[in-house]
């Protein structure tokens, strides 16, 4: 059975995150200039999520010691950029939500969306949800469960450094209305795995794959998403990218299903 995470979790290690023992200069969370190019009004939310990952992030092992000075470059703006490929007003589930990356960016970002964080760890869930109160996200909700045990249903899935393609595809099929999308954060094995799924997709509802590469110019190496659409039912369009904060919804009919 789902269990719904609360701020105060039984058998969490504490209520709130503790970050009075960790030495973290404020310049190293400070945003750099992508941060404020980037995030714009929100890098001040950001920053204070920036400093919960350094500190209580790092004490509960969601975060290694060795990614503070990169929190920005290799987490952050990595998740940040995403954004333009989610329509405006989704319903997103982040899966495997970790330590919130990149759902917490994405919900900080675009206030606009509706972001459920996924994860079956009772420690990890702990964490979000204190996240969340601290941060005041009042439009993220915080589920423990397993992403092949999860009923909800979303325009929009993400994930990051959860499951190869084609598994990931599996696990999060059920989750993705039709019509939606599953955008996955992945490394350079992203083009290897999505000719390895090529075959399984369509039978789980995928009709169009691809790979994109963003944030050129901001984050270095651009970060690769992986990108799968569902199926939308006839005399409706598929889930389309927005830029800057507004949806560009695509006007092509749907593919009709092999």
């Amino acid at each position: 059975m789902n269990q719904r995470a609360r701020s105060q979790t039984d058998g969490s290690s504490s209520s709130r995150p503790d970050h009075s023992s960790t030495d973290v200069s404020r310049e190293t969370l400070s945003a750099p200039e992508e941060g404020r190019q980037l995030f714009g009004e929100h890098v001040a939310a950001v920053e204070r999520y920036a400093e919960l990952l350094a500190t209580a992030g790092v004490e509960r092992g969601l975060l290694g010691p060795g990614e503070v000075g990169r929190l920005w470059q290799r987490h952050l703006l990595n998740c940040g950029v995403v954004a333009p490929l989610v329509p405006a007003g989704s319903d997103v589930c982040d899966v495997g939500s970790g330590a919130g990356l990149p759902g917490v960016v994405l919900a900080l970002f675009r206030p606009d969306l509706r972001v459920t964080l996924l994860d079956s760890q009772l420690r990890r869930a702990s964490f979000l949800s204190e996240v969340t109160s601290i941060l005041g996200l009042a439009n993220v909700e915080v589920v423990r469960a397993r992403a092949e045990d999860h009923p909800g249903r979303y325009d929009v899935v993400t994930s990051r450094a959860v499951a190869p393609l084609g598994r990931l595809a599996e696990m999060v099929a059920h989750l993705c209305r039709p019509g939606g999308v599953v955008l996955a954060i992945k490394g350079q094995r992203a083009e290897t795995e999505l000719k390895a799924a090529a075959r399984r997709l369509p039978a789980l509802g995928f009709a169009r794959s691809s790979i994109e590469r963003l944030g050129e110019g901001i984050v270095s190496p651009p970060t690769t998403v992986g990108r799968r659409a569902r199926r939308a039912p006839r005399g409706r369009c598929a889930a389309g990218r927005t830029g800057g904060g507004r949806a560009r919804t695509s006007r092509r009919r749907p593919r009709r299903a092999p």
